[in-house]
């Protein structure tokens, strides 16, 4: 038991199905490990032991029995402070829902329970999923330094080796900012594939949830368990569920990988570039045709994306803002109080050229299996810090730089993983990212599995 918790999501999955492992004496070994780490990384809202326990002795019971439910059954996670699990609170890391208390399941976590899956506790999150640093949380890697956000619990403790999975969610890059900044993976699925049923909203056109874990397989393994229709979610897809880890060792030969020749390396670190074009040959070495594509109206991004969160989170918001103003973070706070003041044909304008941006994607992507280019500009930001000047003397804020990156996938909807890809400036993690099409996260996760077995980022852990 001495190194189990640094395996990997499907590693401890194996031993657990063998019964060389105890979920029982796994889940202990997880709470054991958070509750150490706590002082230091604040990475959790609130544990959920009891509910724990409950389902490792379920597990235990079950596995002894030959009733194994798959690759989840007994392994201990974590979801963000967003989705509702019953009988607990769903605070979204903010006083202003000191208050509310879940009734029932949130669609992800129901069917995180249904594979069997021991939820360890709630990860803190920027107040509402709003905001790129999860002010409350440290980066193991460095504690003086942001975990990125919204979803920095969930990177904190899995860099931290505390569960072997946490759930995110991702309006503008939350799932991919963490996993960049904490040297995980992380994957934002398209639009519509997981229910996001029971999640907190912060924009109901942008919002999607997903896995953040160790490895590319990991995620794989996790998303075939939540994808899948959904009718109490609106935005929920009716598109047939593929088998994510059938063609994962299939490698990349063949296959035309997209290298954008336009924003995606623009102001980015060197340190981060340089890792990039790295993965990028690995992957050219492995047999991948590697094709030059230009961004469509790249200047259009950043806006688009704020046109349509803003207003949308301040509609969310519209009534706790009025009545509980005072209990918001001055950041979250002046964010919502912005977005009501957002005009309707501002907001129109920002969905009819999403619709155009969307149609040149589609475009750009015929004949592509895929795009690469770097998940974040830059290794997380000191906590204090609140924007990056770059070489040529231009000034950026944080917010900007971590959102401007990832931003593509959320107003598009396109499927996107986040994969580790080395140690940048102060050894901070570094990481890319592919993007593929509408409802091709098999095709993605496979090219990202085929960087991720040249390379062995995924085995390096933070100082202890």
């Amino acid at each position: 038991m001495a190194d189990v918790l640094d395996l990997s999501l499907r590693e401890v999955a194996a031993e657990l199905r063998a019964r060389r492992i105890s979920p029982v004496e796994l889940a202990e070994r997880s709470l054991a490990k958070i509750k150490a780490d706590e002082p230091r990384y604040v990475a959790y809202a609130r544990l959920t032991e009891d509910r724990a326990m409950a389902a490792a002795r379920q597990a235990e019971r079950e596995i002894m029995a030959g009733q194994w439910r798959g690759e989840l059954h007994g392994v201990p996670v974590a979801v963000k402070d967003l989705y509702d699990v019953a009988g607990l609170p769903t605070t979204c890391s903010s006083r202003v829902r000191h208050d509310h208390r879940a009734t029932a399941d949130s669609a992800c976590v129901e069917r995180l329970s249904q594979a069997g899956a021991v939820i360890v506790g709630m990860t803190h999150t920027h107040e509402f999923a709003y905001g790129i640093a999860t002010p409350t949380t440290g980066n193991p890697w460095n504690v003086e330094h942001i975990p990125g956000g919204s979803s920095g619990g969930s990177g904190a403790t899995l860099a931290a080796r505390g569960c072997f999975m946490a759930m995110g969610t991702d309006t503008g890059g939350s799932i991919r900012i963490p996993a960049a900044l904490c040297g995980t993976a992380g994957l934002k699925p398209t639009y519509g594939r997981v229910s996001r049923a029971g999640i907190a909203s912060l924009s109901w056109s942008l919002d999607h949830a997903g896995p953040l874990a160790r490895t590319v397989g990991d995620c794989a393994v996790t998303l075939g368990a939540l994808a899948g229709y959904d009718a109490r979610d609106p935005g929920s897809a009716d598109v047939p569920v593929a088998d994510y880890t059938a063609e994962l060792e299939q490698g990349v030969k063949g296959l035309r990988i997209g290298v954008p020749t336009n924003f995606f390396f623009d102001h980015v670190e060197p340190e981060v570039e340089r890792n990039t074009r790295e993965a990028i040959a690995r992957l050219k070495a492995e047999g991948a045709e590697i094709i030059d594509v230009e961004i469509p109206m790249p200047e259009l991004i950043a806006s688009v994306e704020f046109g349509l969160c803003m207003p949308e989170a301040s509609a969310y918001h519209r009534t706790m803002i009025r009545e509980r103003a005072d209990l918001y973070e001055p950041d979250v706070r002046t964010f919502l109080e912005a977005g009501l003041m957002v005009p309707a044909v501002d907001y129109i304008a920002a969905l009819r050229m999403r619709t155009v941006m969307q149609a040149a994607w589609k475009t750009m992507f015929d004949g592509l299996d895929a795009i690469i280019g770097p998940s974040v500009a830059a290794v997380a930001t000191r906590r204090d810090q609140a924007s990056v000047t770059w070489a040529d003397g231009t000034e950026e804020a944080a917010s900007s730089v971590f959102i401007r990156l990832s931003a593509p996938a959320n107003v598009t909807g396109l499927p996107s993983v986040s994969v580790p890809s080395g140690f940048g400036r102060g050894g901070l993690p570094t990481g890319f990212q592919v993007i593929g099409r509408p409802f091709g996260e098999a095709r993605i996760l496979r090219i990202a599995r085929a960087y991720e077995r040249t390379a062995d980022w995924t085995t390096k852990q933070p100082p202890r």
